[in-house]
């Protein structure tokens, strides 16, 4: 990996990418807090990637990915931090699986060098990454973007900016949610339906297992930015704080 990578946030993905990078070469995580500090450490030990509270510390890798909560309004806020931090030639990129990349890009005020990055939970194991480039992003942007997917052993496949959800998200959450609602409708339980999905259609994982996975947050944010119905009983566990795998409970109980 020819990139210093600097990954801002301490989340599945964040620290996903962090493990899968650092097998590769130099990585630097960004923390909010010492306690999300600390628990970014626990997730990364003996992977050599290193963790840290200060944001100047990130922003001086040469490319550094922005990898916290699906909002535009958060998102755009912690890009522009960065964006006054970076050296004049490192890229600047977000993890963002279904908000505007061109308005994200402009929320920095340097288009030229901007990235969507949309990696896929669990990190290590997804070789998918889609990459959405700004009308603005120059030949440099997009050349190291795909040289550092490469690096990482994983297949760019660049997907327009503009399409809420990209591709996978775009087919997919329609797909999950009506699985939330043949569960609502026929009585029967998470694991038949996830069941009949492995089993049957030979899907590796159950669409309410992978919803966990995802997050029931995300998966409203994304349900949102996409325009589909995202199903009543979804919103209302999101709300709960039945968030899925990372919460210990969502359609289903986690240790």
């Amino acid at each position: 990996m020819d990139e210093r990578l600097g990954i801002a946030g301490t989340g599945g993905i964040a620290c996903g990418l962090a493990t899968v990078a650092a097998a590769h070469g130099e990585v630097v995580v960004w923390a909010r807090s010492p306690e999300s500090a600390e628990r970014a450490r626990q997730a990364l030990v003996d992977t050599g990637a290193r963790v840290t509270t200060a944001l100047d510390e990130v922003a001086r890798s040469t490319f550094v990915v922005e990898a916290v909560v699906e909002d535009h309004e958060v998102k755009a806020a912690l890009l522009g931090d960065l964006r006054g931090r970076l050296d004049s030639d490192a890229i600047l990129a977000t993890t963002t699986s279904s908000l505007s990349v061109e308005n994200l890009a402009q929320a920095t005020s340097l288009p030229e060098r901007f990235a969507g990055l949309h990696v896929f939970n669990p990190v290590p194991r997804m070789e998918l990454v889609e990459v959405a480039f700004p009308a603005a992003a120059d030949p440099a942007t997009r050349e190291r973007t795909l040289a550092l997917c490469a690096a990482l052993g994983k297949t760019a496949v660049e997907v327009p900016p503009e399409l809420p959800g990209f591709v996978v998200n775009r087919l997919l959450f329609p797909f999950l949610f009506d699985a939330v609602r043949l569960l609502d409708d026929s009585g029967l339980e998470p694991e038949q339906v996830d069941a009949c999905m492995k089993l049957g259609a030979g899907h590796p994982m159950g669409p309410l297992k992978l919803l966990d996975l995802v997050g029931l947050d995300v998966a409203v944010a994304i349900g949102d930015a996409i325009e589909t119905e995202v199903p009543e009983r979804v919103r209302r566990m999101a709300q709960e704080g039945a968030l899925g795998r990372k919460a210990g409970r969502g359609f289903y109980t986690y240790s």
